[in-house]
């Protein structure tokens, strides 16, 4: 019997004059990918979020230029417009860039928006996922994001709504995660998550389990386990913020902790 050809992917190149969006994942330095790290160390100048931690940044050369553009939920940041300028430039004076993100560049990360405005600019563009903190993030607690018996599948989802948009039909999605028992994953919700639990609770009942996660995978992390009907007052009581996932469905009835009344708190240590 003839066995099929072994498939040798190719090496990843970073040329001058390219970008290479990277995901520098949720934090934790030990999450990025080998391919990420490459990128890091290549670069000769690195566009950073406010999200990608200081370890991350230690795989840059020290001959690289790093260039911080502030990009967080419900804090000022450097206009989209002004980074894709930035990069645009670099690379056509022959740098190495990378665009290095917090989690994954296509997850919410405005990625697809980059790629489309270098690609129309002529410019050579990669992108290197990330792991995402809404994966990261449950997983860190001993969950998953699905399970045959309690989710059938995941939606990531914004909870923060482009200005002049509408934002996402939080009552028709409670339907269908009812319906098709789905994990639902929220970012950037915690600052709407009263208007947001208004709407989930036409389709979801209020004893639905629940988990805020914030600083997912890093020292810091903190999260509280609680219920879709008592989410706006967690949040207020445990003092919980950006940057965090919320977490809404059945696959949080895995958390240990959630058998524990005392523990609805919980701190991560590294």
């Amino acid at each position: 019997m003839n066995m099929p050809a072994t498939v040798h992917a190719s090496a990843t190149r970073f040329n001058p004059g390219t970008v290479t969006l990277v995901g520098a994942g949720p934090g934790d330095p030990e999450l990025l990918t080998i391919k990420a790290a490459k990128a890091i160390a290549a670069a000769t100048v690195l566009l950073v979020d406010d999200l990608v931690s200081d370890a991350v940044l230690e795989h840059a050369s020290p001959k690289a230029r790093i260039v911080h553009v502030g990009k967080r939920g419900g804090c000022k940041s450097t206009p989209q417009a002004f980074i894709e300028k930035l990069m645009i430039m670099a690379a056509r004076e022959g740098e190495v860039v990378v665009r290095l993100k917090g989690g994954d560049p296509f997850i919410f990360g405005r990625g697809g928006e980059e790629v489309e405005h270098l690609r129309e600019q002529g410019i050579e563009v990669q992108v290197l996922n990330g792991i995402t903190a809404g994966l990261a993030g449950l997983t860190s607690l001993g969950a998953p994001l699905t399970h045959r018996d309690h989710a059938h599948g995941v939606v990531f989802i914004t909870g923060h709504a482009k200005p002049g948009d509408s934002g996402t039909d939080w009552q028709a999605l409670a339907a269908t995660a009812r319906d098709a028992r789905l994990t639902l994953v929220i970012y950037m919700g915690v600052s709407s998550a009263a208007a947001i639990q208004a709407d989930l609770l036409t389709g979801l009942p209020a004893s639905t389990p629940l988990a805020i996660i914030q600083h997912a995978s890093l020292p810091q992390q903190r999260h509280a386990l609680t219920t879709l009907g008592e989410l706006p007052a967690t949040i207020a009581r445990e003092q919980l913020g950006s940057p965090a996932v919320i977490v809404v469905g059945d696959v949080v009835r895995g958390v240990a902790a959630m058998a524990q009344p005392e523990a609805m708190l919980a701190r991560h240590t590294a």
